[in-house]
């Protein structure tokens, strides 16, 4: 039933306020219609007794304030689901903009969806591989797990979020895998980005894809995270899938939310945000994760930049409280070249050990993380020192591991965006690192593990020292050689 009121009593940048409504509910579509028949759709924000506030998503501008019209539809933004979302791209609102048919529905779904009881939940312990070995080898993503990407302006974010809806997978199932990705105040550069990489390489068929660009209406900014998630529930929870759903940039969100709050002229919180900042951000994540007795999950990846590079500022600040951990770019490692530049140390991946060991990855997973953690906090130790003291200061140790932390960042941590590492390769990769190290040094690892692993590469690395020694010889003999003659 539409309710049609000709009662616009103001307009205030994008907010349109309209009196004497009844049985209106927040979060209601309607249309507001111009006397020149231009129709504009906006968005219940608030309520109260016969007033209503509404955001309009084209702008306020050129509204005749006692000519217009508001027709409420009764209905909040609904998404029509099925399958065959899978490979289509959609704007904010869940409307199709790849130029195909529209989407006809199984079902349909409010994009304000709840967050998963917490009874329900099934603790996440299932490894998921990105083919990324600083996330793989040194902080696992688990199925249900949300583990954010925080990023700077101007760092490879974007490309790191596009290599990982490309390559995840979960291992050792051949369990339904789909992607969906929503993209929140971006550029049609990086839109285009994103749907070419996706298209030419074959990864589209599996992704849903939702764009929201920077010349886009705000409040559809807010919508679009919503929107992926409602799809990601209908996949995960109705389709028994396993979901990864991929967030950038969530910055772009929150200074939507702020912008909103602005007009709305609520009394700001830190940094000029709203004070439900952590309220609606946690209505979002929370949404990710496992529910007992059902197959599917819904593994969640939000990507933010974070404004001048600041791990204290409100949005990665509280991220941090909400989420099971964080992977930190940094840009001194960008500075050198390396790509991703995934600052190991600072990062952390709370749910790690739930999803790593035998029959998950790899029985010396655990063992291996922790000694190359070691080893390379050890290493920067080393540089730092030989910063402040000069490199002659340090003993013979401090310049193994010195040595042991280059070539960590340049074998380890830097990887072609399409480079897809399995768990094997990068946890062989870790142990022939390891074995730059003398066997003593080794003291986060078992025996076991060592014999198994490292005493092998060692062989193979002295092999190596043989055959290279025997090439110098013959380089030597064979010049002393022309000399005599």
């Amino acid at each position: 039933m539409r309710a049609e009121y000709k009662a616009v009593s103001d307009v205030f940048g994008p907010l349109l306020f309209v009196e004497g409504v009844s049985g209106v509910k927040y979060g209601e579509l309607c249309s507001v219609i111009l006397p020149d028949g231009e129709e504009r759709t906006g968005k219940v924000l608030e309520v109260h007794r016969d007033k209503a506030m509404i955001q309009v998503f084209e702008g306020t501008r050129g509204i005749d304030i006692p000519e217009s019209t508001v027709m409420f539809q009764g209905k909040t933004i609904e998404l029509p689901l099925s399958l065959d979302i899978l490979g289509r791209v959609f704007d904010g609102m869940g409307e199709p903009i790849d130029g195909k048919p529209p989407i006809i529905p199984e079902k349909r779904a409010d994009i304000n969806g709840a967050p998963i009881n917490p009874y329900a939940r099934e603790y996440p312990n299932e490894f998921i591989q990105t083919g990324i070995s600083t996330i793989d080898g040194l902080n696992p993503l688990v199925r249900g797990q949300k583990l954010p990407l925080f990023s700077g302006s101007g760092l490879p974010h974007n490309r790191v979020a596009a290599q990982i809806a490309r390559q995840a997978r979960v291992l050792g199932k051949e369990e339904e895998f789909a992607v969906v990705f929503a993209a929140m105040g971006i550029t049609f550069e990086e839109a285009e980005f994103f749907h070419n990489d996706f298209e030419e390489t074959g990864a589209l068929e599996r992704v849903v894809m939702f764009l929201n660009l920077a010349d886009d209406p705000a409040i559809e900014r807010l919508s679009t995270a919503r929107a992926a998630l409602t799809a990601a529930e209908y996949l995960a929870f109705d389709q028994k899938m396993h979901v990864l759903v991929i967030m950038t940039d969530m910055t772009n969100y929150c200074e939507a939310l702020r912008e909103i709050s602005a007009a709305r002229k609520e009394v700001p919180g830190r940094r000029g945000y709203p004070g439900y900042l952590y309220t609606d951000l946690a209505s979002i994540y929370e949404r990710a994760g496992r529910i007992k007795n059902n197959k599917g999950s819904i593994t969640l990846m939000p990507v933010l930049s974070m404004p001048e590079d600041d791990k204290t500022h409100p949005i990665p600040d509280l991220t941090g409280y909400i989420t099971e951990g964080q992977i930190i770019f940094s840009r001194s490692l960008e500075r050198k070249g390396i790509s991703p530049p995934i600052d190991v140390l600072p990062s952390l991946s709370r749910l790690k050990d739930k999803g790593v060991g035998k029959g998950k990855t790899r029985e010396d997973h655990a063992d291996l993380y922790n000694q190359l953690y070691a080893a390379y906090s050890k290493g920067k130790e080393a540089a730092e020192l030989a910063v402040i003291l000069g490199e002659a200061t340090l003993s013979d140790m401090d310049k193994i591991y010195l040595k042991f932390a280059d070539v960590f960042e340049e074998r380890y941590v830097n990887q072609d965006e399409y480079e897809n590492r399995s768990i094997e390769e990068t946890l062989e990769l870790g142990w022939e690192l390891l074995s730059m190290l003398p066997k003593r040094e080794l003291k986060r690892t078992r025996d076991e593990f060592i014999d198994k692993y490292y005493s092998k590469h060692q062989k193979e690395e002295a092999r190596e020292s043989e055959k290279s020694k025997e090439r110098e010889e013959s380089v030597i003999e064979e010049k002393e050689s022309k000399a005599s003659t």
